[in-house]
């Protein structure tokens, strides 16, 4: 069986003195859970102080995006040695924000996930269509491109993790039915079998994404393929975020 994870991606938001007001109350509502794996992605300039507030919880730390060199002249950047130094176990590459608004290509992406693998981060590439790419039938199609390129260059033994978004549902409070979206994440774990091997394809976590939100989240996480949530606005406050957390136990 494939371990849940529910990751929180706070993206351009809170302070330090917000993130860490926001963290303290989230361990207090889910210091219980032992069945499942919890990340909170907060922005860059609150990763030292959340590191240290997440000392001896349940709750694992990681980061909203990275640069593929250790070190050099790239302003602005922020390198994978910096995310472990910082105690990052997780890095959210080729989210769609990235791609649509920073203009990110697959290949850029997959040299992320590489030297995130490399040195010894998670990547959680992100994958996902636009609504006009839905409505011309071409949702496999880009999946298909997106995951492959992303991955380029990985073994059997690397490890990852996929979070399909659709880019129609991102912030728009339109889900994807879970039927829908189990589709995709079936299909992606197709490619998978074909790319690592049937083994791998079934130890892969791959997540939804897109306006997850504690009203359905139990429909998304019961459907067998979809072994956890990339979740936005709703992990911006402790109570909607936990609620998704223990799902089962609180629907």
């Amino acid at each position: 069986m494939r371990r849940l994870l529910i990751a929180g991606n706070w993206k351009m938001h809170k302070t330090v003195e917000g993130a860490l007001s926001l963290i303290r109350e989230l361990k207090r509502l889910v210091s219980d859970v032992n069945h499942r794996d919890i990340l909170v992605c907060p922005p860059f300039t609150a990763l030292y102080a959340v590191r240290a507030e997440l000392k001896g919880s349940n709750i694992s730390l990681g980061a909203q995006n990275m640069f593929y060199e250790e070190e050099g002249a790239f302003t602005g950047e922020i390198s994978p040695l910096m995310l472990r130094d910082v105690g990052c176990s997780y890095v959210i590459l080729g989210h769609s924000e990235r791609r649509h608004i920073f203009g990110e290509t697959d290949e850029l992406i997959n040299k992320k996930v590489l030297s995130a693998v490399n040195h010894g981060l998670i990547p959680i590439l992100c994958v996902g269509e636009t609504l006009q790419e839905r409505e011309d039938g071409k949702t496999k199609e880009v999946i298909e491109r997106q995951v492959r390129e992303g991955l380029k260059g990985l073994s059997e033994t690397s490890e990852f993790v996929i979070a399909y978004e659709p880019v129609w549902a991102i912030g728009t409070g339109r889900t994807a039915t879970p039927e829908l979206a189990e589709e995709v994440h079936s299909f992606i774990r197709e490619l998978l079998s074909e790319m690592f091997g049937a083994k791998k394809a079934e130890s892969v976590r791959i997540l939804y994404g897109g306006s997850v939100k504690p009203e359905n989240a139990a429909g998304l996480l019961s459907q067998p393929n979809i072994d956890g949530s990339l979740v936005g606005g709703a992990s911006l406050k402790a109570d909607s975020f936990a609620k998704i957390v223990k799902f089962d136990a609180e629907g």
